[in-house]
């Protein structure tokens, strides 16, 4: 029988900028009593990878250009804010009700370019996303490995807003160690007919397990999630930008 856990990792102290943050996952988890094995998935909040970067503004230090300011008085948004959304994207894709949508530096369709202010302490602090969620999500995986004698896998999560669909999900913005596509086309459904759509985002589905577990509000930003050995491989893989569809087929934006 196939079984899958999530186990949201307690005590997690506050991260700051330059913190070894693989050590004080490999702690946390010592002192929890919880082990990490080889074939786990550790899911990881975006925020407290961001943190440990230092990928991180100080709104009072931004000058606002005259579109940052003309976009943050049409959708009431901090002129401040909105340059340093303008910094970390490509393109805007919308920009109505208050909301910028906008493709990132990395390729992500998302809402501010996952620029945020929550869980952030100061007031006039923001958090970027990392600058390569997959060179993080292999440097924290070999930084765990050191420390635990193990190479679990990785994911990098953030919540995301979803077409046509209220609310948020959580999904991968950089992994390392697993599989993020399990591509089933070719084979049969239960009847024996050939299946030619089935692509399971794995990566993703780790990262909305692991938010239903995880307080946000609570500094549980590591959670590990178990049974998913067969997607787990030695070699840290292609990523999340494996999941990212091309432009050429976005029939959205």
């Amino acid at each position: 029988m196939t079984r899958l856990s999530a186990e949201a990792l307690a005590g997690l102290a506050e991260v700051r900028p330059g913190d070894d943050l693989a050590g004080m996952i490999a702690n946390a988890a010592a002192g929890a009593g919880t082990e990490i094995g080889a074939g786990d998935v550790v899911a990881v909040a975006q925020k407290v990878v961001s943190k440990a970067e230092g990928r991180l503004r100080d709104l009072r230090e931004v000058r606002p250009s005259a579109e940052a300011s003309d976009l943050g008085t049409r959708l009431g948004k901090d002129a401040r804010l909105v340059q340093v959304i303008l910094d970390e994207s490509t393109a805007i894709l919308r920009s109505e009700h208050g909301v910028l949508i906008v493709r990132t530096t990395h390729g992500l369709v998302c809402a501010n370019a996952g620029v945020d202010q929550s869980n952030v302490p100061g007031e006039e602090m923001v958090a970027l996303l990392p600058a390569d969620p997959d060179d993080s999500a292999r440097a924290l995986r070999a930084a765990l490995a050191e420390r635990l004698g193990v190479r679990p896998a990785v994911v990098i999560c953030d919540s995301f807003g979803r077409a046509w669909r209220l609310g948020q999900a959580d999904v991968a913005i950089g992994c390392a160690g697993l599989a993020p596509l399990d591509d089933l086309r070719g084979g049969p459904d239960a009847e024996g007919r050939e299946l030619t759509a089935a692509i399971d985002a794995v990566a993703d589905q780790v990262a909305s397990a692991a938010a239903l577990v995880r307080s946000k509000a609570g500094r549980e930003a590591v959670v590990i999630v178990r049974g998913l050995d067969r997607h787990v491989t030695l070699e840290d893989g292609p990523g999340a930008a494996a999941i990212i569809r091309p432009e050429t087929e976005d029939l959205f934006t």
